[in-house]
């Protein structure tokens, strides 16, 4: 699904680019969202009936993946990314995962997303989580966060996920193909031609805390991870994120919403 009146501003060339000759990589070697992480995100529904799941960033649907498997009565996911293609992954991922769950994917960025209007005699759709994995350091944080406490429906919860990467984790074999991609790529890692990967300008718990999401906790999940020389080379070809990054998560109990944040 995509926004059927005024069309949203297009991704830029080189972005669009750099995430479509991405896409499928990103599916097949990006690690995906730990099971433990996506149990602690099924928790914040299990009580609810037929609960919802806006899933910002969604990249090739690896929080929607793993939430599916976790929780069999989510009802409906929206995910929304600024790539087309990546979406279209998604679709192949996530459609035999579905059974009753219903999935709208919409192409625009996630700090002017808003939810379609609903047809004659039907409600207006509110998430009861909100999702970004790996993805907010791509985003105008204080927008996305003022969007997320719009949409979401009175008991929401919110979370941002976020985990290490070979650029940062400290090894040496890890340092060695640090120093090989930036004899290509300069200190920074540069993405496309975009310029360096986009770091963190706060640490997420921060941005939460000045949002209406400030009553934040934080939640880590030791990860053990094999790689093959392949699944490294795949792994560096998708577009990750070189930088160290934390993940919070939060549930919204009043109008002023609590955060946590989670990191794996």
């Amino acid at each position: 699904m995509s926004y059927p009146d005024d069309p949203f501003p297009a991704l830029p060339a080189e972005q669009a680019d750099l995430f479509a000759a991405a896409a499928a990589g990103y599916d097949r070697y990006r690690p995906g969202v730990p099971a433990e992480a996506a149990e602690l995100l099924a928790d914040t529904l299990r009580n609810l009936p037929d609960p919802t799941l806006l899933d910002r960033g969604t990249g090739t649907g690896q929080v929607p993946k793993a939430l599916l498997k976790a929780l069999p009565s989510l009802a409906h996911v929206e995910g929304v990314d600024w790539s087309r293609q990546m979406l279209d992954q998604a679709r192949v991922v996530l459609t035999p995962l579905l059974g009753s769950c219903t999935l709208s994917l919409v192409q625009t960025s996630a700090d002017v997303y808003k939810p379609l209007a609903p047809l004659p005699g039907e409600e207006w759709w509110t998430p009861d989580l909100i999702t970004c994995c790996r993805a907010f350091h791509w985003m105008s944080g204080p927008d996305v966060l003022a969007m997320a406490h719009r949409v979401a429906a009175p008991q929401a919860s919110l979370a941002i996920m976020g985990d290490g990467s070979l650029w940062s984790y400290e090894a040496d074999w890890t340092r060695a193909l640090r120093h090989l991609i930036q004899q290509y790529l300069g200190p920074g890692g540069r993405a496309g031609t975009m310029g360096d990967y986009p770091q963190p300008i706060r640490p997420f718990r921060e941005e939460l805390a000045d949002s209406a999401w400030s009553d934040v906790a934080e939640h880590r999940f030791p990860i053990t991870r094999s790689w093959t020389a392949e699944s490294v080379l795949g792994y560096c070809v998708a577009p990750p994120s070189p930088g160290p990054t934390c993940s919070p998560t939060g549930t919204r109990r009043s109008r002023r919403r609590p955060g946590r944040c989670s990191t794996t």
